[in-house]
């Protein structure tokens, strides 16, 4: 994020998983945390984290938000860096838990959890300085950044840099980067034909590249790429920037 002051390494920090991490892609999750470990931080992972509240939020119920939105925010009490594998989360809990909370009782709560967050490749670049040493086969790969991750995290550079630290992998960009995969959570569901278009725009950028595997931060975006490439029959497959740079440097 431009600006931000980064804090040294930790020795400790929390994870939040995320409900798409813990219910379609686990194995996401686990390799985020195990690049933490690996890097001699402690990941601690509090047991009652569910939903960030985004859902309800972008669909105008704030109430119900913040009920969902407190029950997290009493769950990172310690002065410590909260990492998310998703841009997404992370927006909505560093942008919109200040404001969703203002007047609140947990204000400064809020406020304090919401300086701590950290999207997962922008902690593994600026805090961490992890140095990664490709152990892959050749592979040529794109990248495709959410829209919260981008505008909302401004988390532009940081996924490609540390793909660039692949040896093996080469890294060929998207004509249209910043365009919207159509997922956007809720929206998907409301505007159905529009997601669908928004899609296969996205999934003819992703072919014209001629790479094996989209990579990308967010398992929303992942989500609806793969399966629009899925319906199609595509050669190409997706995968969390976690699990790839993990799979290919352990």
């Amino acid at each position: 994020m431009a600006g931000r002051a980064y804090p040294q390494k930790p020795d400790a920090v929390y994870f939040f998983g995320t409900c798409l991490v813990d219910l379609f892609y686990p194995e996401a999750g686990m390799a985020g945390i195990e690049l933490l470990e690996r890097e001699g931080i402690k990941v601690i992972f509090p047991q009652g984290q569910s939903c960030c509240g985004q859902p309800a939020f972008n669909s105008g119920h704030r109430d119900e938000a913040r009920a969902v939105a407190a029950a997290q925010v009493k769950l990172f009490p310690k002065d410590i860096p909260v990492v998310l594998p998703s841009g997404s989360c992370a927006g909505m809990m560093r942008k919109h838990y200040p404001e969703l909370f203002e007047g609140h009782a947990l204000e400064e709560a809020a406020v304090n959890l919401s300086e701590r967050v950290f999207e997962l490749t922008e902690f593994l670049v600026h805090v961490a300085g992890v140095k990664l040493e490709d152990k892959g086969e050749p592979v040529r790969v794109t990248w495709h950044g959410s829209c919260h991750s981008q505008r909302e995290m401004g988390v532009l550079d940081e996924p490609k840099s540390l793909l660039k630290q692949l040896g093996n992998v080469e890294l060929v960009e998207l004509q249209r980067e910043k365009e919207c995969c159509g997922f956007g959570g809720t929206f998907s569901v409301k505007q159905p034909e529009i997601s669908a278009a928004m899609v296969t725009d996205k999934t003819e950028d992703i072919e014209r590249t001629e790479a094996k595997k989209v990579v990308s931060g967010d398992c929303g975006c992942l989500m609806n790429i793969t399966g629009a490439l899925e319906k199609k029959n595509s050669a190409v497959s997706g995968q969390h920037i976690a699990q790839f740079i993990l799979e290919r440097t352990r």
